[in-house]
């Protein structure tokens, strides 16, 4: 059989080398939020889902985030590992950051903005990164940032540190600022790495302090931070706090003017009464007075309350 095999055409010799296993084609998988190479910062955006794509020199995920923003598109963050042959699939070229390149980036993932490249250098925990942010239309804030970690110099001049992460972030929201959204870029953490020294993309960790063990070097709890701008100290058991005094305001009461005492030459004025146009006379006096003779002959009768229509008797 295996003379037969050698003796057929050139097309049919591929399918005597076969082993004949079944195996799935490289295409991007969804995967599970713990599966995440990256996660964003605590407090959001939350994680939508993740997709991840295979590569021969590395793993691309796709980590969608919630979105509230009217402009069409879906916030992610976006890792891509390059190293060493580590699966099957098309390997992915090396690719440093262009400028051009990178805003046609931005341009393609969020359409419709006008995006504004900021110039202010910016550094989080995994190097230097930029972004570029603008407004929609509809009042929303984007932003498109990039970053490239990947270690400055090899450390010991033979093959280490080969190894890059590519970030890419897409964020936009309705309701929150562009420093809001900047912050996101700051706190992310990247929870993968490849294996093995050589392709550490983070670069060696920093040596230790060299104050630390030594005579005459203090150490402060604030980092860089000179003795004379630290507020350490002891007062013997005073109460060095500072006091707040809460200052209540309330209406203000009236006050009474005082009455001008009286003197010799200036009587004191009471209140003033207005004088009647006319003085009554004598015959108005006496109309007016009470006739005691006659005020015990009036007698004022009061009726029944159940025969009130009936005249009095």
């Amino acid at each position: 059989m295996l003379h037969v095999c050698t003796g057929l055409a050139i097309s049919t010799t591929a399918g005597c080398n076969s082993t004949g296993t079944v195996t799935r084609p490289v295409a991007p998988s969804l995967i599970s939020e713990e599966k995440a190479l990256a996660l964003p910062p605590p407090g959001g955006p939350g994680i939508v889902g993740v997709v991840e794509r295979p590569r021969a020199n590395g793993v691309e995920q796709v980590i969608s985030l919630a979105t509230t923003a009217r402009v069409s598109g879906q916030n992610y963050l976006r890792v891509e590992f390059f190293g060493p042959a580590v699966s099957r699939g098309q390997s992915a070229p090396f690719r440093s950051i262009h400028e051009r390149i990178i805003l046609r980036e931005a341009a393609e993932a969020i359409p419709g903005v006008n995006l504004v490249r900021r110039s202010t250098y910016l550094q989080n925990s995994y190097g230097p990164f930029a972004y570029a942010a603008g407004r929609s239309t509809l009042g929303d804030t984007c932003l498109y940032a990039w970053q490239q970690i990947r270690a400055g110099t090899a450390s010991d001049g033979i093959g280490r540190n080969f190894g890059m992460i590519q970030v890419r972030w897409r964020l936009c929201d309705s309701y929150a600022s562009e420093e809001q959204l900047l912050s996101a870029v700051y706190n992310y953490t990247i929870t993968g790495t490849f294996e093995g020294k050589a392709w550490n993309p983070f670069g060696e960790p920093r040596p230790a302090d060299p104050r630390i063990g030594e005579t005459g070097q203090p150490i402060y709890p604030v980092a860089n931070a000179a003795p004379e701008n630290l507020s350490i100290g002891y007062a013997g058991g005073v109460d060095l706090r500072p006091i707040t005094i809460s200052v209540r305001r309330t209406a203000p009461v009236p006050v009474k003017p005082a009455l001008a005492k009286p003197t010799a030459d200036r009587p004191v004025e009471g209140p003033r009464v207005p004088l009647p146009t006319s003085l009554p006379t004598g015959a108005d006096k006496a109309a007016a007075a009470p006739q005691a003779s006659n005020a015990s002959a009036l007698v004022v009768k009061v009726p029944s309350p159940r025969s009130i229509s009936a005249p009095p008797q």
